[in-house]
């Protein structure tokens, strides 16, 4: 049960915009923050592509985008698309005939970048193709793209110029009655793209996609990411996000996740509290945190699990958790369930009974969440 309404500073009140339909993925208006991804296979490699969407959907990812470089990408596409256990968005640059190709294949939505895609004879023949095929769009701005008549006028990349970028191209979709879209404002430097996103988001009602992007390898993108893209979270923004890692498309929706959860925006799977450890730990906290995280992918209910190396917060945070863990003395520590006392374990085999316990849990709240939704 949410805390929020007893713990005001903890609401989030997300800014109000349409919705569209990404394939059977509802983006923006009420519904939940849904979390992207992108393959860095060869699109032509159905197989290898396939299993990485696969991968990323195991993980917990809503939506897949799939870059269309080129003409055998586009046939590629359509297998690519039928194999695939979520909606598929083709990413289209420079060739605005991969677009009508890929609304063709079955694409759920196009992603286009207005600094070269074309002109907007082109693009209407895009929108044509997405209308007629059901596709969604998505205005992709990039700082590193822009359109030279905006760089002129600005001198370089700015927000002014990406949010100026982005609102000539809605201008083109709704000047052709069509407006299933949403809008990305992306830039490498968190401070350019936290305030083009504030200014987008103060220029349309249409949904917004976040992203920091090349944000870097898994350490560095991860926290450039949980910085740019919690601050416009917390602020209300964002409707659908991708972290832009140099790593495995996995990593980037676990990473989505996480930061999606500290936040109360998404809860799914076991979010872990755990200690960073000191001389007081009553067994190798970091070791089995690393043995949960891993033994404990599996389970997608969301719950908590709190790992305190000792009693100094083990019991107080164990209060607020499914199953909690404190260290103690003599090799043993406390074992929590619904954040009360329920019987001592040695350390020796810890890791399994935890396990067994979250496990049993999980099984108790699906049981119940299914008892609710029958009545």
């Amino acid at each position: 049960m949410s805390l929020n309404h007893i713990r005001p500073w903890r609401n989030i009140y997300r800014r109000k915009c349409r919705q569209i339909m990404v394939g059977n993925v509802p983006v923006g208006g009420d519904a939940p923050i849904s979390v992207q991804t992108m393959t860095n296979t060869l699109t032509t490699d159905v197989a290898g592509t396939v299993a990485q969407i696969q991968a990323a959907a195991e993980a917990g990812a809503d939506i897949v985008r799939v870059s269309v470089p080129d003409e055998p990408s586009a046939k590629a596409l359509k297998e690519i698309v039928r194999e695939s256990p979520v909606p598929i968005v083709a990413d289209i640059h420079f060739h605005y005939k991969r677009g009508i190709e890929a609304a063709e294949a079955g694409a759920a939505c196009l992603r286009i970048n207005p600094g070269n895609i074309g002109d907007e004879r082109r693009v209407r023949e895009v929108i044509s193709a997405a209308r007629d095929h059901g596709c969604s769009m998505r205005i992709g701005v990039n700082a590193g793209s822009l359109e030279k008549h905006l760089l002129d006028k600005y001198g370089e990349p700015c927000p002014d110029a990406m949010v100026e970028s982005g609102l000539e191209h809605i201008r083109i979709l709704q000047d052709n009655d069509f407006h299933e879209f949403k809008i990305s404002v992306k830039a490498s430097d968190v401070f350019m793209a936290a305030a083009a996103y504030q200014q987008l988001a103060e220029a349309t009602d249409a949904p917004i996609h976040l992203g920091i992007t090349e944000a870097g390898g898994l350490t560095s993108g991860t926290i450039k990411s949980a910085i740019g893209l919690g601050n416009l979270l917390w602020m209300g923004i964002g409707d659908t996000v991708r972290v832009s890692l140099s790593a495995d498309p996995v990593e980037e929706v676990k990473v989505g996740y996480e930061i999606l959860k500290s936040l109360g925006l998404r809860h799914r799977g076991v979010n872990i509290i755990s200690c960073p450890s000191c001389a007081r730990q009553g067994f190798d906290v970091i070791k089995t945190v690393e043995a949960l995280e891993e033994r404990l992918e599996h389970i997608k209910t969301p719950m908590s699990l709190s790992i305190i190396g000792c009693v100094v917060n083990g019991p107080g945070e164990a209060l607020m958790t499914d199953v909690g863990f404190t260290g103690g003395g003599a090799g043993n520590g406390m074992v929590y369930l619904a954040g009360k006392q329920s019987h001592r374990m040695d350390n020796a085999q810890m890791i399994d009974h935890i396990v067994e316990q979250v496990e049993k849990r999980a099984a108790e709240i699906e049981a119940e969440n299914a008892a609710q939704a029958a009545e």
